[in-house]
């Protein structure tokens, strides 16, 4: 965990929702928390690529209304990664992009835009593409079973907050709420 002119920023693990072009998916996302978290919103960007209508290809960043206008403080980390992201990512919105050429795509040929996301997931997000100390089957803690739904890996680095593997702490659970760590999310939610 990295602390920085007030904020607090880590790593999670994100795995695609199942049933859409993302499902085999796995992503870095980057977490700050503001001082004033909860009454200011988390920042959060990913880490690794994605093709996305609503997520900036190159810097990662997230067009998500819930987390940049209408936050609220009866919202958490686990409404990002249970609902706000999943919800993000099999329900696109082509009509606010920050990626036009996905949006423009999405809108013109579906079929397309499929072929183009599940190459992009297999390029920049599939499990080979992960350092040793993010892999899913690194961490300390359960396996995921085939009835989960997302797992998702909450990396708490020591370092900088660019580094990806230096001195990092894994956690992983099932069920994309943070299973036995819920104390970890109540720390960060301050």
């Amino acid at each position: 965990m990295k602390e920085d002119e007030g904020r607090v920023g880590f790593q999670v693990e994100f795995f695609g929702p199942k049933g859409t072009p993302y499902e085999d998916g796995i992503w870095q996302v980057r977490v700050e928390l503001p001082q004033d978290y909860p009454y200011r919103s988390p920042s959060i960007g990913f880490m690794n690529r994605i093709f996305h209508p609503n997520v900036d290809e190159h810097s990662g960043s997230v067009c998500l209304d819930v987390i940049n206008q209408a936050w609220s403080p009866m919202f958490n980390l686990v409404n990002v990664f249970d609902a706000f992201l999943p919800q993000l990512l099999t329900y696109p919105n082509p009509s606010d992009p920050l990626n036009g050429e996905a949006a423009a795509l999405m809108m013109r040929d579906p079929k397309a835009y499929e072929k183009r996301v599940r190459d992009s997931v297999q390029k920049h997000a599939s499990s080979s593409r992960l350092s040793p100390s993010l892999s899913p089957t690194s961490a300390p803690s359960k396996t995921p079973t085939s009835s989960s739904s997302n797992v998702v890996k909450s990396t708490l680095s020591t370092s900088s907050s660019s580094s990806r593997d230096d001195d990092d702490m894994s956690v992983a659970s099932e069920d994309n709420n943070f299973g036995g760590n819920d104390d970890l999310l109540a720390d960060m939610e301050l």
